[in-house]
């Protein structure tokens, strides 16, 4: 901390209209648009600390981090030089501006910090023609409720200046703590510099037996694994967790160096785009395979021989075997927790349990306040988000490690797992078919045709002959969720039409795409016997989908042949 103090200086600006945070508190939006649009980027960031009581945000800490993504460092520096400009107290940033999302969430409840700011679009693409997000995680360390994402879209809207320390530069290459003497301030601004994986490694450490997962990983019965970081924040928490500190091998891990545009693929998690571990698990050398999404709070599972493994199978699976885990024996499972579009496969093994199952809207805020007040110890999404109450976010790595946790205890193939799994409660087919890039007012007006559609009276108990299926409708609604924490009712979360065999049909339209619109359709049938457990899903699913594209008419009036992506 030398010479003069650095300036703090207030930029007039005009507001936008677009900066509504699409859920938890995220902005996503072209890249272009944060690096060129005048301001834009200083807006949202103003707001975003604005929101936050004064009282609260005057000499608070908070925790900065990012995916590694293009346009992340610049990003960076104006994050630190205005929360230093509106009073923050003190900054923690993993070096080289690299933290997960599970990781930021661990440090700003291990440290008690106000929030954090975390520097990711999630799996979209990266790149200058990719997207860039801005996501504010609150003091628990979860996404942002609601009402915090509404008050800060209040702000933009009316924001005429914001405070800014333009000369503060931050060293992020640089472990330890940096200290800034600003004009007008008591106290020194202080930056502190973290290793991105310690802390969240530490608490990892109390939660597994990783004794048991060394030992698989390295004893006389190895289990040869194979894990694609794709170029995101998760390489270095591959390569230290499970290369350095479980003794996988180093050529285990696999596009574990974070690239700014993810090696130019979108670092999504899925059969459809992690296809360099697909081919390499189809090969039948290795015997588990994982993915992970750029900020590592998504992940995909393979078995042996490319295996696939389901998002909500995973979720149930997992439930099925909390035993496994020294932390569930430790704390106990008070309730589980889905997305409404997730498949019931949860709710069998809940059931056997006798535990409650919540079901919720997408969004892992949702699933913070259930865990916030007790009621919820695991939770998950069908786009391959699974987490815990150890954290109050999603956690891509900590489900690898509950996976091999229950390979290492069971001594059983990823494969023989999930077929046990499914004679046992019954196997749930289930896809996911993805429309993207509508045009917004088209994807509007579908959905709003097919509400009218499925809540009128004569749709009720309506029946679908399709080959030689019939399929009976029972139940048709808007889904709406009322919180049983604070009473908050959320509405319009998608459409259900549910059979009298409990097959369901579910059409959503998606918040997280930025100025396109997405429509999600997803199939979900329920098959109790063994003999008709290795159906293809997408066979099992058709007359389903027949039904879905009958009712819908997305192909007609989208001028689409098929959806863009299937899961």
């Amino acid at each position: 901390m030398e010479g003069s103090p650095i300036p703090v200086l207030t930029v007039q600006t005009a507001p936008y209209e677009d900066q509504r945070p699409t859920g938890g508190g995220g902005l996503r939006r072209p890249t272009g648009l944060f690096e060129g649009q005048r301001n834009y980027l200083p807006n949202f960031v103003q707001s975003l600390l604005s929101s936050i009581d004064l009282r609260d945000r005057q000499g608070c800490t908070m925790v900065v981090g990012s995916d590694g993504r293009y346009f992340s460092r610049a990003a960076i520096d104006v994050v630190v030089q205005m929360a230093a400009a509106n009073g923050i107290g003190r900054l923690v940033i993993g070096q080289n501006g690299i933290l997960s999302t599970p990781a930021v969430s661990c440090i700003i409840r291990k440290i008690k910090a106000a929030g954090g700011i975390i520097l990711t679009a999630s799996h979209s693409p990266g790149g200058p023609g990719g997207e860039f997000g801005v996501k504010f995680n609150v003091s628990n360390g979860g996404p942002a409720p609601d009402v915090v994402s509404d008050k800060i879209y209040q702000i933009s809207k009316t924001l005429e200046e914001y405070t800014i320390c333009p000369d503060l530069r931050v060293d992020l290459t640089r472990l330890g703590r940096q200290e800034f003497d600003l004009e007008n301030k008591f106290k020194p601004f202080r930056v502190e510099i973290v290793d991105s994986v310690d802390i969240y490694l530490s608490l990892l450490r109390n939660i597994f037996d990783f004794n048991a997962i060394r030992s698989l990983l390295t004893g006389p019965s190895q289990l040869k694994i194979r894990i694609d970081a794709m170029n995101g924040v998760m390489g270095p928490y591959v390569r230290k967790i499970l290369c350095d500190e479980l003794g996988a091998p180093a050529n285990s891990a696999i596009n574990c160096i974070p690239l700014e545009d993810f090696g130019g693929h979108p670092p999504d998690p899925n059969l459809t785009y992690a296809t360099t571990l697909l081919e390499a698990m189809r090969g039948g050398e290795y015997g588990f395979g994982a993915a992970f999404d750029a900020d590592g709070d998504r992940y995909m599972i393979l078995g042996q021989n490319g295996f696939f493994v389901n998002a909500s199978d995973s979720l149930a699976i997992i439930a099925a075997n909390f035993s496994c885990i020294p932390y569930f024996c430790q704390m106990g499972v008070r309730g589980f927790g889905r997305s409404m579009p997730t498949s019931t496969a949860l709710d069998k093994v809940a059931k056997s349990m006798k535990v409650p199952v919540y079901e919720t809207p997408t969004g892992w805020r949702f699933f913070s306040s259930l865990m916030d007040s007790g009621r919820c110890s695991l939770c998950g999404e069908e786009s391959f988000g699974t987490g815990s109450d150890h954290i109050r976010e999603k956690d891509g790595l900590w489900a690898v490690l509950v996976w091999l946790s229950i390979l290492a205890a069971r001594k059983q193939s990823v494969e023989e797992i999930v077929r046990d799994h499914w004679t046992k409660f019954g196997r749930h087919y289930y896809c996911r078919f993805d429309y993207e890039a509508l045009d917004p007012r088209t994807a509007y007006f579908i959905m709003r045709d097919l509400e009218a559609l499925i809540t009128d009276k004569s749709f009720s108990h309506q029946q679908f002959a399709v080959g030689n299926n019939i399929y009976s409708v029972e139940k048709t609604d808007s889904f709406e969720y009322m919180d049983p924490v604070d009473g908050t009712v959320t509405k319009r979360q998608g459409l259900r039409i549910i059979f009298s065999d409990a097959s369901r049909l579910i059409f959503r339209l998606s918040a997280s795409s930025s100025v396109r619109g997405t429509i999600r359709i997803y199939a979900e049938s329920y098959e109790k016997d063994p003999s008709k457990h290795d159906k293809e899903p997408q066979a099992v699913l058709s007359p389903l989908i027949a039904i879905a594209l009958k009712i819908s008419q997305i192909h007609e009036r989208t001028g689409r042949k098929g959806p863009t992506v299937i899961t």
